[in-house]
């Protein structure tokens, strides 16, 4: 009995290993397509709260916590480098079907992501944190669009600001730093470097982004641990707003269809990957 119990739990571990690997991946992904938000697909998939509590807290459980992200770095690694050019293609060519697809993603966990925000209660004012997030997330994308682009120099210094940048996107969900690095001329020069894993691009992109990850991760921590009700409501209005704001207006004839098919195809997808870590939950790690 003993041992055919091992051998599920065993199982369990390797079947839960690879859903955060292509968790790790598609949040990867997600940093890097303009308009999307790899800290959203974080929340969606359940690793962010656990991953600031993590960078936040790092004495607490180091090697639980470093081994449970393990695979969601390499998958975050792969998605970024090894998908980067297929990304920028994607989006250059097919913008309108590519982000359907991600909408889905993100729509297939919401019903998890909501049960989730609710899990110590609602109260009234939860409700207009909510609503208010949503709206004025929506808005404030808009308005960002009508931003006039400007173009930086390629230094050192700007690519660790862009570093920094993308490590917002992460603790800040809903913000895509993908967005302001077209404003700034760099997004098109930081996908080429990734691809061909140019190191003067790469290496000030990873350090700004981890300065800036573990700058603000405590804080965001301490608030999930004072306020875990309307920091998730707040997060959750972030996610609809942001949702709302990227669904592409301009699709017409056949690719209205093709966009619906990829839609429902990542809402299946992200729904099942949802129901398949409830069904294998991971040992808690906080």
């Amino acid at each position: 009995m003993s041992t055919t119990t091992d051998v599920t739990k065993q199982k369990n571990a390797v079947l839960d290993w690879f859903i955060r690997l292509i968790k790790g991946m598609i949040v990867g992904i997600g940093g890097i397509v303009p308009g999307l938000s790899g800290g959203v697909l974080a929340v969606v998939f359940g690793l962010y709260e656990p991953l600031m509590k993590f960078l936040g807290n790092l004495k607490d459980k180091f090697m639980k916590n470093l081994l449970f992200f393990l695979p969601v770095g390499i998958g975050l690694v792969l998605g970024i480098v090894a998908f980067s050019a297929v990304v920028d293609f994607a989006f250059t060519n097919y913008a309108a079907q590519f982000t359907w697809l991600f909408i889905g993603f993100i729509s297939g966990t919401f019903p998890s992501l909501f049960k989730t925000a609710g899990k110590e209660g609602r109260k009234p004012q939860h409700w207009w944190v909510l609503v208010i997030m949503s709206v004025g997330m929506f808005v404030f994308l808009h308005w960002m669009e009508t931003i006039k682009s400007v173009t930086l120099e390629q230094t050192f210094v700007n690519w660790l600001l862009s570093g920094a940048l993308i490590g917002l996107g992460v603790v800040v969900p809903g913000m895509s730093p993908s967005n302001f690095l077209i404003y700034l001329g760099l997004y098109q020069p930081m996908a080429s470097g990734i691809a061909h894993l140019d190191f003067s691009v790469i290496i000030p992109l990873a350090l700004g982004l981890i300065i800036c990850v573990f700058a603000f991760a405590k804080l965001v921590s301490w608030l999930f641990k004072k306020y875990y009700a309307f920091m998730y409501h707040f997060i959750l209005g972030i996610v609809v707003g942001s949702t709302l704001a990227i669904i592409p207006g301009d699709v017409s004839g056949w690719t209205i269809a093709i966009c619906g098919v990829l839609f429902v195809v990542g809402a299946a997808c992200s729904y099942g990957l949802a129901k398949l870590d409830e069904k294998h939950p991971h040992e808690s790690i906080v």
